[in-house]
């Protein structure tokens, strides 16, 4: 089955294409609720007073949620699905972290995400997280759901503490060079340069290579976004943020050469 590794397996396809691991593990999960035989819990699980035995696990779930449903339901029902990831696997292991999707979604929607951490890279940690946990939560453990939770909640902030730690790292050599690139003199005229001539002459020297040069005019002079390169050159959106940063690195160490120099 083809369903298992969504809630936990790397991004491969193009970053054009708007995706969400939310997404898409939603689909699968839906995939199991609607098939011709519905993958179904006991319906006692969540429900006092349930209308039929067995309910589809979309269903379950959309109770499992619902501010009504008693605690005591709702930990009994998380303690069974639990069980059935440790115990059956498949599909159940996927069963196990769509339970947490809608939680999830609110959770990130409140987020601070610095503007260029891909919220496809925010969402797939947290499902990354809640996969991990599920595999080592003790199914005996009071409030299981939290513990998937906190789980999520910590990986995201991790996240995003390291993406802006990272930002800072990258816009450092990126202010050195944006700042100062038009005091740079022209050798002919003694008129300053703009940006372009700058790198043109950065390539020249063979500080950045014309990949480098264009990537770092691309996005920070015409403000293309990372994703759209990425996809173009078919890396991840992470290697071409590393990539960017280091030919910045060796162009701001050119530049400040140069200015001591006049």
């Amino acid at each position: 089955m083809h369903h298992r590794h969504h809630a936990h397996r790397p991004a491969a396809r193009p970053a054009s294409a708007v995706r969400s691991p939310l997404g898409e593990l939603e689909q699968a999960f839906l995939a199991l609720a609607h098939r011709v035989e519905p993958l179904t819990l006991p319906a006692h699980l969540v429900c006092d007073a349930p209308d039929r035995a067995a309910w589809p696990v979309d269903r379950v779930r959309t109770h499992l949620a619902h501010p009504s449903t008693r605690p005591e339901l709702r930990e009994q029902t998380w303690r069974e699905v639990i069980r059935r990831a440790h115990e059956l696997g498949e599909p159940w292991d996927v069963v196990a972290v769509a339970m947490t999707v809608p939680v999830l979604r609110r959770m990130l929607a409140r987020l601070a995400r610095p503007v260029h951490l891909e919220r496809a890279e925010v969402e797939q940690e947290a499902l990354a997280a809640v996969a991990a946990a599920l595999r080592t939560v003790d199914p005996c453990a009071e409030r299981l759901d939290r513990e998937l939770f906190s789980a999520a909640d910590r990986a995201v902030h991790r996240l995003v503490y390291a993406a802006r730690r990272r930002a800072t790292r990258e816009t450092a050599p990126a202010a050195v060079h944006l700042d100062r690139l038009c005091s740079v003199p022209q050798a002919e005229h003694g008129e300053p340069a703009d940006e372009l001539t700058v790198l043109a002459r950065a390539v020249q020297a063979q500080v950045v290579d014309v990949a480098e040069a264009r990537l770092i005019a691309r996005t920070r002079l015409d403000g293309e976004p990372m994703h759209r390169l990425a996809a173009e050159r078919g890396v991840s959106v992470r290697q071409l943020y590393r990539h960017r940063s280091a030919a910045e690195q060796h162009l701001a160490a050119h530049l400040r050469c140069q200015l001591q120099e006049q």
